[in-house]
């Protein structure tokens, strides 16, 4: 029994890791109501960007301030160069737009970064450690503090400021929120920042487990799953569908993997987001959409 509550333990610990990079698929979402393909060049980028600075001599918080300030000049050139030509365009045309960005900062990563694999230390090992007699990961109880305190600021930004109440808005209805003043294209240069900032915490946390190398973009596949169990529009849901994807993949690993084979944790979930679209195609927080004819 024990085993087994390590193996659940440790699985939804690790799923924390794959709602990291479904928020920043939520956010851009809730703003646009496109899948944004380029979050995971995002992450990419952040990652690489940190890790430079920090290789150089830069201590970690300058670092991690001026990559945030360069992911703002890169969301403020991708507002100005696209996105704000394609307001009130059709959800394929800002989709196909997303996936052509996402290998721009692809290509922008590797012409300034250069393509070699970076060690990234974050002083957290990922050594096991006991928690009520069962062993867990120090480095995936570091990476669910984290997760946890950005799911809180989050929420509450978008509950309690303006800010929150103009996404929302936008989110309803783009033509109704511009007719009362909200401007579109600011809205989206907020969304794509915060989206920008969770990328740079996830890019760091994957980067610190797997290393920072171009691979780090495919992270975008993990998300998949998970934003389809937890709906596209709730943050929390992509918590929650972490959770439950880390967990039933090492489940699955260690209890199926013998009978069916290994390597089965890299196609479960998408299995288990098959079944919810099949079951309930609006994930299990996602709100469903009411056409007036």
């Amino acid at each position: 029994m024990s085993f087994f509550l390590e193996v659940l333990l440790g699985g939804t610990l690790a799923g924390v890791m794959y709602s990291l990079v479904a928020i920043g698929f939520v956010l851009i979402y809730r703003a646009s109501g496109v899948f944004n393909f380029a979050q995971g060049s995002l992450v990419l980028f952040a990652a690489l960007t940190f890790v430079n600075l920090t290789e150089r001599g830069i201590p970690f918080v300058v670092a991690f301030i001026v990559t945030l300030f360069v992911i703002f000049i890169l969301v403020l050139l991708i507002d100005a160069l696209i996105l704000k030509h394609l307001i009130n365009r059709s959800v394929i045309t800002l989709f196909m737009a997303t996936l052509g960005l996402s290998y721009v900062i692809e290509g922008l990563s590797q012409t300034v970064w250069g393509t070699q694999v970076h060690g990234l230390d974050l002083g957290i090992s990922d050594t096991p450690i006991s928690l009520f007699g069962i062993m867990v990961s120090k480095f995936d109880l570091f990476a669910t503090a984290i997760a946890g305190g950005l799911v809180i600021i989050l929420s509450l930004l978008f509950s309690k400021t303006r800010f929150g109440i103009a996404l929302r808005a936008v989110a309803d209805d783009p033509l109704a929120a511009q007719s009362v003043g909200i401007k579109l294209n600011k809205i989206w240069i907020l969304v794509w920042s915060v989206a920008g900032l969770v990328a740079l915490v996830a890019g760091l946390l994957w980067g610190a487990r797997l290393g920072v190398q171009f691979s780090l973009s495919l992270v975008v596949l993990k998300a998949l799953p998970v934003l389809i169990i937890g709906g596209f529009t709730s943050i929390s849901g992509a918590i929650i569908a972490g959770l439950i994807v880390g967990a039933t993949e090492k489940l699955a690993e260690i209890y199926l993997g013998s009978i069916i084979g290994s390597g089965i944790e890299n196609w479960f979930p998408y299995v288990l987001a098959i079944l919810f679209l099949m079951i309930r195609p609006t994930g299990l927080f996602g709100q469903q959409q009411v056409v007036r004819v």
